[in-house]
């Protein structure tokens, strides 16, 4: 099994990748979480069945169980779901070494990672991702919460995992529009890290699309050690570096308020956002990321069938209005993440609404026409 440490000091924990070996999965909570006795794992519709086979390694490594399912959907991520995992955790009752296990995709793992980490200030969480976006986002870095009426993520804390088992296998069963927005952020990573990884996805876009199980392998390895050089370097985003995590996010986050929770699936507003903001870059030469970058990236997310602009129904004036709420944003300023060149993002102050509005007003035009 392949093993990516993130390194963060007393915080640092394994990302495991199992490849269908179930049977160690008791191991390595044991050495993760050595004095865990007792662990609620979370799950949602989706993943009742993965949970059971979770509980069941679990109880034979002499972890005593409970189970909560939440129903399946972005709509999870709420002050009321997010209350009765907490009822769950008084009513085993929980202590400081209870372990909290999501099974599950990036909801689960938000929803039940925030509540590991303010049940008596903060519980153990091994983390079980099941979907691809999942595998290579939202289960490493320790990023947790909930939504809010008035934006996605507003609510919330920085919470590390003990240790993060990815079973690659999950992925067979994995719808087909779960599996392409998961691509999304995928594409992201060599967008803003490695522009040898974005040509490496571009080449082998066919046996992505396949699932071929070498391919997905090491596509999902390679995107977790990104994000894990990122966060090692800025765990709780106080230098800036760990902004550029959010490329496209300021958009997408947006997109999802603006046209409801669960409208569209956290990576198809991504690849929106994504292309937005390489438009709002290279239409408005912000940066010497040009046409041809920009092309690339539209092609490829093209080639993964993932959106490409927002709804045109969607009022332009909310979606600024979530915009100036984003975490990015100082003093209800705009603040964006740009790509500077394939590879490489910055951190962009300054940026007049009036661009933004054009960018969102004339969002159906293709990247081309800015030729």
């Amino acid at each position: 099994m392949e093993t990516v440490h993130v390194n963060l000091g007393s915080r640092s924990y394994d990302i495991r990748f199992a490849n269908a070996d179930a049977d160690a999965f008791g191991e390595f909570v044991r050495l993760s979480v050595p004095k865990a006795k007792l662990a609620l794992v979370v799950t949602d519709a989706n993943t009742v069945v993965h949970g059971e086979g979770v509980r069941a390694k679990l109880e034979e490594a002499g972890v005593r169980t409970a189970t909560a399912a939440i129903p399946a959907g972005e709509a999870s991520k709420s002050l009321a779901e997010y209350a009765r995992l907490l009822d769950c955790l008084a009513e085993l009752p929980a202590d400081r070494d209870t372990l909290v296990v999501a099974i599950g995709g990036g909801v689960v793992g938000d929803l039940a990672g925030f509540a590991a980490a303010s049940y008596n200030r903060g519980l153990p969480l091994i983390m079980v991702p099941t979907t691809l976006l999942a595998m290579v986002d939202s289960s490493v870095g320790g990023k947790t919460g909930i939504n809010h009426a008035k934006g996605k993520n507003l609510i919330g804390a920085f919470h590390q995992p003990a240790g993060v088992w990815i079973d690659p296998t999950f992925l067979d069963t994995l719808p087909d529009r779960e599996y392409r927005s998961g691509l999304a952020e995928v594409v992201k990573y060599g967008v803003i890290l490695d522009a040898a990884f974005f040509a490496w996805i571009e080449a082998n876009a066919d046996a992505i699309l396949a699932r071929d199980t070498a391919v997905v392998a090491y596509m999902v390895a390679k995107s977790c050690r990104l994000k894990a050089d990122v966060v090692e370097n800025d765990e709780r985003e106080e230098t800036g570096l760990r902004a550029v995590l959010n490329y496209g996010h300021t958009f997408a986050h947006a997109f999802e308020t603006v046209g409801g929770y669960g409208s569209w699936l956290h990576g198809e507003a991504v690849s929106a956002g994504m292309v937005c903001a390489s438009r709002l870059n290279f239409g408005f030469r912000i940066s010497d990321f040009g046409f041809e970058e920009s092309e690339r990236q539209l092609r490829l997310l093209q080639k993964f069938q993932l959106p490409t602009q927002p709804k045109p129904e969607w009022d332009i004036d909310a979606m600024i209005g979530v915009m100036r709420r984003d975490k990015k944003a100082v003093a209800g300023q705009l603040r964006f993440v740009l790509p500077t060149r394939m590879g490489h993002v910055e951190l962009v102050d300054g940026i007049p609404e009036v661009l933004v509005r054009e960018v969102l007003s004339n969002s159906s035009d293709p990247v081309s026409s800015k030729r």
